[in-house]
């Protein structure tokens, strides 16, 4: 193993292990059965964001908005892609793919009988609004900050919007399985440390563009889950007789979500 991918497995290892112990510590209080309908939940709860789940993506924000300016951040930047460059690592694409592969696991693990927190409908809807708040995000970002991708490819580097994606799915992984299955809620991280790595190992992002993106994504999906239950009662609206269907699509080669309504 090259000493490029030792430092990564170390920077990996030592995340996920702050992480999982901030969130042991959130959840151990109190371990709630899975609800097999969160509409159920949403008459006895108010929604309500724990400040505790914002100190981690804060912190990997401020790290990535810090490497812009602070000069030190911006040697250790450039500092690491000459190392990765000295390896010439192989550049694979996977990281296209594995972005997205935690929420597939989510409903691969609920095909197979693992059920999580919420049903169908209700975890698509947290879904698709996660990645339209992480969306929302980081394109417009790319565009204000205008950095220059270590490639030089473009001016679109800050913040990894792969990256983002990919911990927002991680974490909906997490929310999704944190309070049956805990150790495998965080099965979804690795693969985003991996996502994250690779934007670098492709020559694509700098250190600070996957530590901000690694923010955004997990902050996405708290957002996502503190307003599912507004987003909810819209999608229900006043006559009980509706019926809402969310259901993905695939066509033209491209990806999405579609709402079907009846009333």
């Amino acid at each position: 193993m090259s000493i490029v991918h030792q430092k990564i497995t170390v920077c990996c290892i030592v995340l996920l292990s702050a992480y999982g112990r901030l969130a042991a510590q959130n959840d151990s209080v109190q371990v709630q059965k899975p609800q097999q309908d969160s509409a159920v939940t949403l008459n006895n709860q108010k929604p309500a964001l724990n400040y505790k789940s914002l100190i981690i993506p804060a912190a990997f924000i401020s790290y990535g908005v810090a490497s812009l300016t602070v000069k030190d951040l911006k040697q250790l930047n450039f500092s690491t892609r000459d190392e990765i460059n000295e390896h010439k690592p192989d550049h694979i694409r996977l990281d296209n793919y594995t972005q997205y592969a935690p929420a597939v696991l989510v409903y691969g693990l609920n095909a197979a009988g693992i059920k999580g927190k919420h049903n169908f409908r209700d975890r698509t809807i947290i879904y698709a609004t996660s990645q339209i708040i992480s969306a929302a995000i980081t394109l417009p970002l790319k565009h204000i900050v205008k950095e220059e991708r270590p490639d030089q490819s473009n001016n679109l580097s800050f913040p990894s919007g792969h990256t983002a994606a990919a911990f927002s799915s991680a974490q909906f992984m997490f929310r999704e399985y944190k309070d049956t299955n805990f150790w495998l809620s965080l099965s979804g991280y690795p693969i985003a440390v991996f996502t994250g790595a690779y934007r670098m190992l492709n020559d694509k992002h700098w250190v600070g563009d996957v530590v901000a993106g690694a923010g955004f994504g997990i902050l996405s999906t708290e957002l996502a889950y503190w307003l599912f239950p507004k987003i909810n009662t819209l999608l229900k609206g006043k006559n009980k007789n509706t019926a809402t269907m969310i259901m993905p699509f695939y066509q033209d080669k491209s990806i999405g979500i579609g709402l079907f309504k009846t009333f």
